[in-house]
Order: C-alpha cells, then structure tokens, then sequence
C-alpha cells in the first residue's frame, strides 16, 4: 500500500452543528476524489462515515469515525464528527488532533450555538479554521448574509475564497478567489465546468481579492514592503502567505458549497491541499513521564516514535480497536510500544488504516497520520504510546462530564453479569460514560450527555449485547439532618433463658456545619461504660443514622456525644450496646426534629436571545435561583442553582423548548433543606414505595 510521508498528509476534522451537510460533503469528496464510485446519501443508510446501526436508523452522525482519500499524491485524512450538542466528546478529539478544522455552516439557519463552540475549541487548541457555508442550494437559503454574520463575529480575517454564483435554487457555481474562474456543477454532474468570471460579479471578485492580498502581505515583514511598494504581489506569494496567515489562525477562509448538488467543492478540496498545513507544519507539546519536564519530537518519521490514542471501538468480530494519531517517528506492525500514561508494554499485531468500518492492513505509518490497531490489553483512550528508550507523555483531554443518569437494571436477572461486562466496553468507547452503584439507593446508574444518549446506550446494550434493560429516573439522593441539640437516655433490658441483655447510654446529640457529615465525642469520666463497649454505641448510632428517621435516608452533618451509662458484669455485650445506641439515636433524633435535604446543583445554560424568556420562567418553575447571566456574542450564558430533583428531564425539556439550539451543563455544589410543602410529598411517596417492595 502507497505510504505518505508527513509533508504529504493532511488532517482535516468537519465540524458544526447539527444538520449542517458534514457527512453528505465528505461522501461528495469520497465520490468525487474516486475513493468511491457513486455518491453515497444519508438518506440511503449508506455513507462510509456514519456506519453504526443507531446513526443509520437515526439518519444522525453520533461517533467520530474516519475516512480519506488520496489526491494529488496527498493524503487527505477526514475526522468526521457529530453535530448534535450532547456529542461534544465525539468531536473534541477529532478537533484535537486534525490539523485543519473545516467549520460549517448552514445557509439558512447561519451562525448556531455549536458554530461558535466549535470555533474557541478549535482556537483552544490553536488549529486553522476554515468556514464551510453549506446547503445554498436551499430555499431561504442566503449565503452573503451568513458571511456579513461571519464577519461581524469574528472580524476582518473571514475573508471568502470562493464566491457563490446565484442563490437557493439557482445556486449553479462558484467563483474561485484563487484561479480566478468559475465553476458550474449542473445536474449533480461531478465533472465540472470551468469558465471566466461572470461579468456582473469581476468588480466583486476584485474586490475580495484585493482584500485577501493585503491581509496575507500583514502576514510577512517583506510581503508587506513588496506589497506597499507595487500593489500586489505574485501568484507563489500570495500561496505562500495565505499558508502562513492561515497556520498562524490570521486568515479564516471561507467557502461556499451545495454538498447535494456537488457545487463548489473543487475549490474547497484545493485549499485542502495548497492551503492547509501538513502535519510537519504543527508540533505537538508533551511532557517527560518521569522528570515532568516539557518535552516534544518534531513530526518527522526519524524522530522516536510516539502516538496518541484519540478512539476505541469495540467490534464483535475484531474485537478492541484502538484508533491513534502518529506525532511523531515511524509506528511498525509486529513491535512493542511503551504506553507511557499507564506504565505497561503493550505488543502490536498488524496496523491497518482505516475508512469508516474498513481496515486496511499496513507495515508501517509515518508521523501526522492516522491507524489502528487491535486487541491492546491495557491501553484506553486518550493514552501515549512510545519507546520505552525515549519516553514522552501527551496529557489526556477534558471532554466534559456526563450531563444527566438514569436508572438501568436488565429484564432479565440473569443478565446482570452481562450487563456490567457489556457497560466497560461501552465506557472504553465513550469516556463520556459513566457508570456505578449508587450507595444510597442500590441503584445501577449509568450518566451520559444526554437523555438521547442514554437512549441510544440502552439500545446497544440490546442490539449490540443482547442486554435488554429498563431506563428510569433515577432515585434523587435526598439526606436528612437534624434541626436542634437533645439528649437522651436509653436502656436497652431483655431478659429470656440464661444471660440476658442489658446496656444504658446516655448521649447529646447537635446539628454540625453542612456538609461536615458525622462526629462521635467520648466524654464518659471512669468506668460507667467499659472501653470495649464503647465503640458498639458509636456503630449503633452509624447503623441507625444510615437507615434515616423520616423517609429511610441518611442522616448526615450532625455530631453525638456519649455523656454517660451502666452496664451488667453478665448481662452486657456488644450487641446490647449497639442495640442501645441504636435506639438512643432515634429518640434523641425525634426530639431534636428532623429535616429532609436534597442535592442543588450549579447550571449553566446557553442559549440565543429568542429564548430567554422561556428559560428563565421554567427556571422559576423548578425553583431555581439565577446567579447571573454573561453574553458571549450572540450566545446568553445562564448561571443558575437548581435542586436535582428539577433537573431529571431538563435534557429533553431544554431541546424541545429550544428547537434543540441551547445547551447546558450541571455539576453539584451542596445539599439544602427541601421546603416543608414537599417534604410531606416525598414522605408519602416512600412509604408507599416501602409498602410495595414489602408486599
């Protein structure tokens, strides 16, 4: 198989918000660029890149997956990524490890919340960015619009390099900035006609490309002189700049494009090639594992090698695969590579390059490019793999944190085995995923970013593991806590055949800070409870404060102290004390008055403007409190505390009010006392709860 060296590799990630022609463009490219042979459609259930059963019933990208093509003797690797919010965690690795971000837009809508999220990941990562207005041949469609909102965002350096020729359904081609010379794709014909500029639009053309000469000449102290001294500059300057400004994130080119009808994508995989950077041009930054001192190899194949792990798949057939980026040397079947984040050797069978679900197998990658390899024991993503010689460390990405956990539980129960093996392969995938046994309530809870997306993990749990389970709300993890200081006095007396039982204490027991959990204080002078009897008081009171006083959950942030007590020479044992303290404890708690607690957490929502109404009165309505609001461009920030118990189905709710265009994210801040006309409510709802588990 043909092998690229660094300089002829490019890595370009799609991205945007949902629904704006990602895939349908890269299967354009597949087709035109002859890696396919014909124009495989969304519709259809058939592109290379979304291959999962979900994405195809769905007719939505989830995962990041790959594909490329090879062009000009370039190879042009393509991440591509999901649009929908809650799959951020897809498209940030993607992001991470391209080279160029092709940014798109829809013609009709412009400007969304994903467009901008995207753009400060892309600039958080210091990567290229190039804007790609798609859909034009739609109706409303209104591309120099989206490019005045371009502009007004993100300033002077969008500057388009191609030019759309007529609108909506009468959008037949594009003008190159570049080679100056329009481009007519008519009838979904992927062979192109090449003419001169339109007369109605040279003026314009001029225009553009003026501007683009003068902001590639402030790329360069020399190009600038030249550029005062003539006016212009030379074909092989003005390339030569634009590579520059675009490396250096001073230029965001721009172009128009009908994925659908293949109009203006000549251009636009061009630039791929003359424009954005090779993998050599950009230089990732580690770290020593064992002195932490900086470190980094230059992308080159003779430089010791290293990778990074940006995906894993779990395929019934292949088993674990384990997708990585090359940064730097030459990566070779059959070798054994040091993976630096965990401190283990790990033994490669055959590399392969990969296409959506195709491997293709391949002795060697060189440095910028992308593989995979199977069944790695020990390695997970987001890992550095290297020789064990020339140790380096890539720091693993922050995805997030999941956004919302439901209650699973299998129909059968024989399937809880199954499940818990199915899950860690799922968690492998997705390191958004989380799963665990919650403490408080027994239950399996498993959080993702999203109620669709747990939705979709249940399926694959049936359709993928033949684990078929139940999703429900999970048990808010309410606490209980005490309002006031009491004492009391316990004896606990039982008398049967032989010895009996007998154990006396007296405690005071106060309420402690929040969130300063459980103190027990022996303040008993002499013998009145022997030193052994003592620690039975103290798990007495733990094992009673555990099954809580009001509705069965736990009492936490309060301190006991054991003043005093008796005990018999025959009759006393640990379990008469712990029975003691037990019983001690739910007196005193009674006396003292008992209070529920719920979990509040900190929200932070973004939204357009349109919205804010809505969401501040449904805010209101899950008794929240708003701490502030900030504006980034055309996006409101919300910052709100929210008891979780109002937060079960925002997910959902926040999509459907929003037309899916805000997002939010939710972390825990502190527990508080729930208002005395719910307490009553969720009182009655456990006993009732209690009674039917019983019967």
């Amino acid at each position: 198989m043909k092998r690229f060296l660094p300089d002829k590799l490019r890595n370009i990630c799609f991205a945007g918000h949902n629904d704006t022609g990602k895939t349908t463009l890269l299967s354009a490219l597949l087709y035109l660029s002859g890696a396919q042979n014909r124009f495989l459609r969304v519709e259809d259930g058939n592109t290379i890149t979304d291959f999962d059963e979900e994405e195809i019933a769905r007719k939505i990208s989830i995962y990041l997956s790959l594909a490329w093509i090879d062009y000009k003797d370039t190879k042009i690797n393509f991440f591509s990524t999901p649009g929908f919010s809650m799959f951020l965690s897809e498209t940030i690795p993607g992001i991470k490890c391209s080279d160029t971000v092709a940014l798109f837009v829809n013609g009709v809508q412009g400007i969304e919340i994903q467009t901008d999220k995207i753009f400060k990941i892309s600039s958080s990562f210091n990567v290229p960015l190039l804007f790609v207005v798609n859909k034009l041949d739609k109706e409303n469609s209104d591309p120099l619009k989206v490019l005045e909102q371009l502009k007004n965002k993100y300033g002077n350096k969008v500057i388009p390099l191609s030019y759309p020729i007529g609108k909506e359904a009468n959008f037949k081609g594009v003008v190159n900035i570049l080679d100056l010379k329009a481009y007519y794709n008519e009838n979904q014909n992927p062979k192109e006609t090449i003419e001169d500029i339109p007369e109605n639009l040279k003026g314009t053309i001029e225009k553009i490309r003026e501007e683009l000469i003068e902001k590639v000449a402030e790329s360069d102290e020399k190009l600038m002189e030249k550029f005062f001294e003539k006016g212009t500059l030379e074909e092989e300057e003005i390339f030569s700049g634009l590579k520059t400004s675009f490396l250096k994130r001073e230029i965001f080119p721009v172009f128009f494009t009908s994925a659908t009808q293949l109009i203006g994508l000549k251009p636009l995989l061009e630039s791929f090639v003359q424009i954005a950077p090779s993998p050599k041009m950009r230089k990732w930054e580690g770290k020593n594992p064992l002195s932490k001192e900086p470190l980094s190899f230059e992308t080159d194949e003779k430089s010791p090698p290293s990778l990074y792990v940006f995906k894993t798949i779990s395929d019934i057939f292949a088993g674990k695969i384990t997708i990585f980026k090359v940064i730097s040397g030459t990566i070779k079947s059959d070798e054994t590579y040091f993976n630096s984040t965990r401190g283990v050797l790990e033994r490669f069978g055959t590399l392969n390059l990969i296409s959506g679900k195709q491997l293709s197998p391949i002795n060697e990658v060189y440095a910028g490019d992308l593989a995979a390899v199977t069944k790695l024991k020990e390695t997970r993503t987001f890992d550095t793999l290297c020789d064990k010689s020339n140790q380096i460390l890539y720091d693993p990405l922050n995805i997030g944190e999941p956004s919302i956990s439901f209650a699973i539980e299998p129909k059968s129960k024989g399937d809880e085995d199954k499940i818990s093996n199915a899950l860690q392969k799922i968690m492998e995938e997705e390191p958004i995923v989380r799963s665990s046994r919650d403490p408080q309530t027994k239950e399996l809870v498993i959080s993702g970013a999203g109620q669709l997306h747990i939705e979709i993990i249940a399926n694959k749990l049936k359709n993928k593991y033949g684990v078929s389970v139940n999703l429900k709300l999970p048990k808010v993890p309410y606490k209980e806590t005490i309002l006031k200081s009491a004492q009391t006095t316990y004896r606990h007396k039982k008398q049967t055949g032989g010895h009996g039982q007998f154990a006396e204490c007296m405690i005071q027991i106060e309420p402690g800070p929040r969130g300063s959990g459980y103190e027990f204080i022996d303040k008993i002078f002499g013998g009145a409870i022997s030193q052994n009897f003592r620690p039975s008081v103290d798990k007495g009171i733990q094992d009673a404060a555990s099954k809580g006083i009001l509705a069965g959950f736990p009492v936490v942030d309060f301190k006991v102290t054991l003043l005093d007590g008796k005990e018999h020479p025959v009759d006393s044992s640990d379990m008469a004390f712990k029975i003691a303290g037990s019983m001690a404890f739910k007196e005193a708690a009674k006396k003292a008055g008992v209070t529920l607690l719920e979990p509040i957490y900190n929200v932070e929502i973004y939204t357009p403007e349109e919205f804010m109404g809505d969401i501040m009165g449904d805010l209101n309505g899950r008794r929240g409190r708003v701490l502030g609001m900030d504006m980034e461009g055309d996006i409101r920030i919300i910052r709100a505390q929210v008891p979780l118990a109002e937060m079960l189905t925002y997910s959902s709710d926040l999509r459907s009010k929003t037309q899916g265009r805000a997002s939010f994210s939710m972390e825990f801040a502190f527990y508080e006392e729930v208002p005395k006309h719910l307490q009553e409510k969720i009182i009655a709802q456990h006993k009732k709860e209690k009674e039917e588990e019983e019967s």
